[in-house]
């Protein structure tokens, strides 16, 4: 997408514009892009490995440094394990979060979370009759921030600081 907000794609029968989707065009086979959008990859890296995160890893771990400022040695809560959860996770790890609290529906996030830094797992379908209000106000102690996964992350706070902080 050029920086003067139009695009270069269009239907070849009709003329009519195709729009990108937040300046990715993932579905081309090949495209012209602004230098604004390009990564040098590796050469090491194989390309069945490369994949495009978006900006789910630099808004997670730039949430844990940047905007809840992640103490070392701090408890946190995440509420949400996809990849701008964990990419929380792995930021808090990074600013030395002693205790890191994953919460997520899948528990199948439970592992990949410990291997991004969760030290603690919790699953709502798994807290009987106990409320998630009931269990973060039980694991709040202590803890510095809670920071939550939205789907629409820039358009939703990222971090609800902790009332004992």
């Amino acid at each position: 997408m050029p920086r003067d907000g139009t695009t270069r794609f269009s239907f070849a029968a009709t003329g009519e514009p195709i729009n990108n989707f937040l300046g990715v065009s993932s579905f081309t086979e090949y495209t012209v892009v602004d230098v604004a959008h390009v990564v040098r990859l590796d050469p090491g890296v194989p390309p069945e490995k490369a994949c495009l995160l978006s900006c789910g890893v630099s808004t997670g771990i730039g949430a844990a440094w940047k905007v809840a400022a992640v103490e070392p040695g701090s408890s946190v809560a995440v509420f949400g394990l996809g990849a701008v959860g964990l990419a929380v996770a792995q930021g808090c790890r990074m600013r030395g979060a002693k205790r890191i609290i994953g919460v997520d529906l899948n528990p199948e996030k439970r592992d990949i979370g410990k291997r991004l830094g969760i030290t603690d797992f919790i699953n709502p379908n798994d807290i009987g009759e106990r409320t998630v209000s009931e269990v973060r106000f039980r694991t709040s102690q202590n803890v510095q921030a809670f920071v939550h996964e939205y789907s629409k992350v820039a358009n939703e706070p990222s971090v609800n600081r902790s009332p004992s902080r």
